[in-house]
């Protein structure tokens, strides 16, 4: 196989600039179209390749419009997760040692059938979390580009197998030292799999982390059970779609396993069962600790590749150009609700511009139209849950009483029923719960600075480490804010989002502190070295 040279999916990208937007947009149309006629079906789980039914039925609705039943999925139970975890340590034996190129070739297969599919598959995804078209578009294409990444990397590393020799010492000695002199020795290093991996995937981006976190251990030779968002946050249809496409890649039966059901019985199975070799997961920081706690307490090993979140700061210098910041500060904040980990929460902007960055501010978020995000005009939709509501609501309530509301903080009326909401700008002091609580909401908080080493000692007085942004052209400030920030994923003047949109291959993505456990991040080249244990072997001649 040639070395080969990735091209990000960039659906939207290449459809603007060949002057097809309209052309985009009928698809996405039809896409919607097709996707309500699948709505409303009774789906199975499945186990080994076989549809497996539980005694209790999940209803999924669309948080655009609660209404709106997208389908009738099963309650799993911890049962159902034993045997998920039975078929893949069946099927890991053949997997595993499926010659890797075999490995790349399905998976690569499985990046078509995704991009055959992607307008459908985006149109499911926004009625199912609630993602306008372009949020929609460019995850499915993430996911696309995930598996073509992680295809490239294993072809690349030749499968991450490595040899070399040590040749015959001139002189022989009798009893071994370390140096000795030896005979001619052929050596190969392999990273090999571990076995079964749990992939618990989170609800905001539930195809492309999804697919990322799965292709992750496929790739390497180990197997999954699979389990998408399944309570109060569901985003099970489009985790059925994954499986489905998987399987007619030509992932055999076994490797890659659905199960539906609560965190509670199905992740809590999955995560402590001594048969689940590793835990790949993304979500909150609680649930990622509570994980990894429960194991360790237990004594059991095993591995985890887990991302929990972030509370990511923009600092705006005194140098900035102000509509740069404002215009990428207000697309992370508030694209998708702020429903996302990378999503922009603090700002620090010094005092001299803070009344010019808010009024501008506050003028760029009145442009956001809010409503059905599947209609191309509006860009703000609905936030995933009533839980998520309740939070904001009571976020908003504690700021009236400790800071200064400068826009939002009210309910929105659309015409559906879903949980609607403003975009929301608060003044708060650096030591208030909402500066340093992730909250998951359209909610900003503003504090100013006067000198530009504190604002960073601010950014970074937080427990997550995610991903942060800096409006400046000064070089000495650039130099210091990349020497002392405190997060895994850094971007300056940027001015499509300050903290979001990373690209794969290109951004690595990757949680310091409390937002990550092991350094290293997702897209990246040391992603796939995550899922595999190393062995070297020694044959003497």
């Amino acid at each position: 196989m040639a070395n080969p040279v990735m091209a990000n999916e960039s659906t939207y990208k290449r459809f603007l600039e060949n002057g097809k937007e309209r052309e985009f947009d009928m698809s996405f149309e039809f896409a919607l179209e097709t996707a309500k006629r699948t709505f409303g079906a009774k789906n199975p789980m499945y186990v080994d390749g076989k549809a497996v039914l539980s005694n209790e039925i999940l209803t999924e609705r669309s948080p655009i419009d609660i209404n709106v039943v997208i389908g009738y999925f099963q309650k799993g139970k911890r049962e159902h997760a034993r045997q998920a975890v039975q078929a893949a340590q069946k099927a890991f034996d053949s997997w595993s040692n499926t010659d890797y190129k075999e490995r790349i070739r399905i998976m690569r297969k499985a990046a078509d059938l995704f991009a055959r599919d992607k307008f459908l598959l985006a149109a499911i995804l926004s009625f199912e979390n609630g993602k306008s078209r372009y949020e929609s578009i460019g995850e499915v294409d993430e996911a696309i580009d995930f598996l073509r990444y992680y295809s490239d990397e294993m072809q690349l590393n030749k499968g991450f197998i490595r040899k070399t020799a040590i040749t015959k010492g001139k002189t022989e000695v009798k009893s071994g030292f370390q140096g000795a002199p030896s005979g001619s020795e052929n050596i190969a290093i392999y990273m090999k799999p571990y076995g079964v991996f749990a992939v618990i995937a989170p609800f905001n981006f539930p195809v492309s982390i999804s697919v990322g976190m799965s292709v992750g251990a496929l790739i390497t030779g180990n197997t999954v059970v699979f389990k998408p968002s399944s309570s109060d946050n569901m985003t099970m249809l489009t985790g059925l779609k994954i499986y489905h496409l998987f399987t007619e890649a030509g992932v055999p039966p076994g490797a890659f396993n659905y199960v539906t059901g609560p965190g509670s019985e199905i992740g809590d199975e999955l995560a402590q069962s001594k048969d689940v070799a590793g835990v790949v997961f993304t979500g909150s920081r609680n649930t990622g600790l509570e994980m990894i706690a429960k194991n360790y307490s237990k004594g059991m090993q095993k591995v985890f590749i887990v991302e929990m979140g972030g509370k990511n700061p923009a600092i705006v210098s005194k140098k900035a150009d102000i509509d740069s910041a404002v215009s990428g500060i207000a697309s992370a904040a508030f694209g998708f609700a702020g429903q996302k980990c990378s999503a922009c929460s603090r700002v620090y902007v010094h005092e001299s511009l803070k009344e010019i960055f808010v009024s501008k501010l506050i003028e760029k978020v009145r442009t956001f139209k809010i409503g059905d995000p599947v209609k191309k005009e509006n860009y703000i939709g609905p936030l995933i849950s009533e839980s998520a509501y309740k939070r904001y609501l009571e976020s908003v309530e504690k700021a009236k009483t400790s800071g200064r509301i400068l826009y939002g903080g009210n309910t929105v009326n659309v015409g559906l029923k879903g949980y609607y909401v403003e975009p929301t700008i608060i003044e708060l002091r650096h030591n208030h719960e909402l500066v340093h609580k992730e909250l998951f909401v359209p909610i900003l908080t503003i504090e100013s600075f006067n000198d530009f080493s504190d604002a960073i000692k601010l950014a970074n007085d937080v427990e997550y480490g995610l991903t942060a942004a800096l409006y400046s052209p000064s070089k000495k400030e650039i130099d210091e804010f990349t020497r002392n920030i405190q997060a895994g994923v850094v971007y300056i003047n940027r001015t499509i989002s300050a903290t979001t949109g990373a690209i794969v291959g290109k951004h690595t993505f990757v949680g310091w502190k409390y937002s990550g456990l092991t350094g290293k991040g997702t897209g990246s080249k040391h992603y796939l070295q995550q899922f595999l244990k190393e062995q070297s072997i020694s044959i003497t001649k």
